[in-house]
């Protein structure tokens, strides 16, 4: 089975295990979550089962409550009073009684229909509807005797109590429905009766005790629905874990094992072991490396031991071309290598050909540090001129940087003037805003005020229309009480003409006419607060219209200082504008005049920085020649053919010093010839640090000839070279 296996691809092979176990896994999670569902759905309908159950139950116990209720309560209307022939012809208590008795009898049919439907739907023992109930029950010993239990007590209510208690309870209604019902035969029966319905009672609330108990059993999870699902899922897991290590089996037997294998084999090569080799069974990839491997390590073994041969080979030509080479270490180049026809005769001519190109390089060595002196003297006589330049340049900078100097702080003072003018301006621009908003908000307050005064004098003006109208009610009210008066009198007169059987109707008549009197003086009083009232509203409404008046007249006021503030606000503005205007200007020509300073001083700076530069340029060109003679030098250390040698002979006719001694005669300041600062700028150099030479900060601090670096000299500090020099200043 391996075998077939191993012959296949990796990949599809991978494919087809994981495939595998994907369907594998998914089939059993669909089949445990299908049986899963299964069993909620099922415990879900016998929950609501026994829920339906509890409240048929609950409904039925309260029905039988109400109807024995409604019993007690006809009898006890019935014999409610000792003289009950004085209640015979009361037509309400036979209505009641009416009512009570078809409410008795509808509650007795109710209760006989839905217990015989009780007892067919919600018996467990032997109900159909109930099997996952009982299924449930019978499972658990604890639970076991619920069944019993309710089917006991539901035989009771059916075949004896419930019939016993509806016959007892017709006749208790048989005989309070007589003409003349007797007290002590109907009370017997109904003691009878009530007897009756404690049993019943007591029966039907075991079945609505044993509903609601075997409600809680249904509710939890029991064991007979636990178990299985436990059961089911550990099958699904095993199941599951035994196809991820029959997968996981197949692939390190079928890979990693080989890739191991291979691992070692590498391990060996790296340690220098070429006599393995891998032996992979099959046809797919890693069979195919180890092939390869296979051919490879053969390759090496026959390439190393060529390798070998070729090295000795080698070593021999190499030591051969080293021992007729190594004189040019010394310096002489004279010798020779000898060129074969094989890859060292190459390399042979090709130091033949380095030797010769070395002495070739030699010569123009010595003929550029020849020409470097020579050019170190001109470049020497072209500083000093230049020196004196930048010493003229820096006294006119000078001058022209106090006359920016003074221009900046004539500058400076109008910014300070336009600054003060400008703040001044910006301060009664902002108090004349303030003055231009108060008035704006009395215009609009008085504006305002204006609006409230009308809405008010309309208002006012409602109300006294409001108040005639009311007074127009009073005045009716008024004559309905005269009328009421009129009547509750000859009501009065008529009582009276009656007699006794009038009596009676005399005292409401008089209590009518006493109430028309006191209507009638409060329909007075009203009359006359109503009077009063509008004339305080004819006051208030004058008051009104001469505030109206002054308001206007106030608005009007305040528009025409409004108008003045306006007009004196843009007076301002406009001064305020160009007070601003003024004050960017002269800020531009201060910010400019501050500019050209700087950019003086920077030229000054830069300019004294040049002037060192150029001082100590000097001092490199005196470097120049020196490193120049150790070239020369060195250079005399090769030894080069008679054809070669031409530079030797030149050197003889041009002399051995191109630099006499006195070249540069001393100077009584100590500073190299035309070189020097004014006294103003002597006087301040400690201020300005010397400006190294460019790249004086990588190799060039040191001497040419590797030595220590030089310190820089200071303006007015000679300048003096070592006993060999060719240049000395003192």
């Amino acid at each position: 089975m391996f075998r077939f296996i191993s012959n296949m691809r990796i990949f599809p092979r991978l494919i087809i295990l994981f495939v595998t176990l994907v369907v594998i896994s998914s089939a059993t999670m669909v089949s445990l979550g299908y049986f899963y569902l299964t069993t909620e759905q099922t415990h879900a309908q016998a929950v609501k089962t026994s829920f339906d159950s509890q409240k048929i139950a609950t409904n039925e116990q309260i029905n039988l409550q109400r109807m024995n209720a409604l019993l007690q309560a006809r009898f006890a209307q019935i014999f409610a009073n000792e003289n009950t022939t004085d209640l015979q012809g009361d037509p309400s208590l036979a209505a009641s009684g009416g009512l009570i008795e078809k409410d008795i009898t509808a509650r007795e049919i109710d209760f006989d229909q839905t217990s015989a439907s009780y007892d067919r739907n919600y018996n467990i023992s032997a109900s159909s509807n109930m099997g996952t109930i009982r299924s449930i029950l019978q499972h658990s010993s604890a639970n076991q005797h619920f069944i019993a239990d309710q089917n006991s007590a539901l035989n009771n209510v059916r075949q004896t109590q419930w019939h016993a208690y509806q016959i007892l309870q017709d006749q208790v209604l048989g005989q309070l429905r007589q003409p003349m019902p007797q007290y002590a035969p109907a009370y017997k029966t109904l003691y009878q009766a009530n007897l009756k319905f404690l049993d019943l009672q007591k029966s039907w609330q075991t079945v609505l005790d044993t509903a609601t108990n075997v409600g809680q059993a249904v509710t939890d999870l029991s064991n007979s629905e636990i178990v299985p699902l436990q059961i089911g899922t550990a099958i699904a897991v095993a199941l599951i874990l035994l196809v991820i290590a029959l997968t996981a089996f197949i692939i390190n037997a079928t890979i990693s094992r080989p890739l191991r294998r291979l691992a070692a084999l590498t391990n060996r090569i790296a340690r220098g072991d070429m006599s393995e080799r891998a032996n992979i069974p099959g046809r797919d990839e890693i069979h195919m490396v180890a092939t390869s491997m296979n051919a490879m390590l053969d390759n090496i073994v026959r390439l190393i031991a060529e390798a070998e041969s070729r090295h000795k080979t080698l070593q021999m030509q190499v030591e051969k071309l080293i021992s007729e080479i190594s004189p040019v270490s010394e310096g002489d180049l004279r010798v020779q290598a000898e060129a074969g026809p094989d890859s060292m005769g190459f390399l042979a001519s090709f130091f033949n050909s380095v030797i010769t190109e070395l002495g070739s390089l030699v010569i123009n060595f010595k003929t550029l540090a020849n020409e470097v002196e020579r050019a170190t003297l001109q470049t020497y006589d072209e500083t000093i001129q230049l020196v004196n330049e930048t010493d003229n340049q820096i006294q006119k900078i000078t001058v022209a940087t106090s006359t920016i100097e003074e221009m900046a702080n004539a500058s400076r003072d109008v910014v300070q003037r336009a600054q003060a003018l400008a703040r001044v301006g910006n301060q009664v621009y902002q108090k004349t805003q303030s003055g231009r908003n108060a008035v704006q908000r009395t215009v609009e307050g008085m504006g305002r005020i204006s609006t409230h005064v009308h809405l008010s004098s309309s208002k006012v003006q409602a109300l006294e229309e409001h108040s005639q109208e009311i007074n127009n009610i009073v005045r009716i009210i008024a004559g309905i009480a005269n009328q009421t008066n009129r009547l509750a009198l000859d009501a009065s007169i008529q009582a009276a003409m009656a007699g006794e059987n009038g009596r009676a109707f005399r005292a409401v008549a008089d209590d009518i006419r006493r109430s028309a009197e006191t209507a009638k003086m409060q329909v007075l009083n009203i009359e006359r607060i109503v009077k009063q009232v509008i004339q305080d509203i004819e006051a208030v409404t004058y008051s009104i219209r001469e505030t109206e008046a002054e308001t206007g007249i106030g608005i009007q006021s305040s528009q025409d200082a409004g108008t003045a503030f306006a007009a004196i606000f843009n007076a301002i503005e406009q001064q305020s504008s160009e007070i601003s205007t003024i004050n960017h200007s002269a800020r531009h020509q201060l910010v400019a005049s501050g500019n050209v300073a700087q950019i003086m001083q920077e030229v000054y700076t830069t300019t004294l920085r040049s002037g060192q530069s150029i001082r100590e340029e000097s001092t490199r060109m005196e470097r120049v020649a020196q490193l120049a003679e150790q070239l020369l030098g060195s250079a005399e250390v090769f030894k080069l053919r008679e054809d070669q040698d031409i530079f030797a002979q030149s050197s003889d006719e041009t002399g051995p010093n191109i630099f006499p001694q006195d070249a540069y005669p001393a100077t009584n300041s100590g500073s190299l010839p035309g070189i020097g600062y004014p006294d103003h700028v002597n006087s301040v150099s400690g201020s300005f640090p010397l400006i190294p030479f460019p790249g004086s900060q990588t190799g060039e601090e040191q001497n040419w000839n590797g030595s220590q670096p030089h310190s820089q000299p200071l303006p007015g500090q000679s300048i003096r070279r070592s006993p060999n020099s060719h240049i000395t200043h003192p």
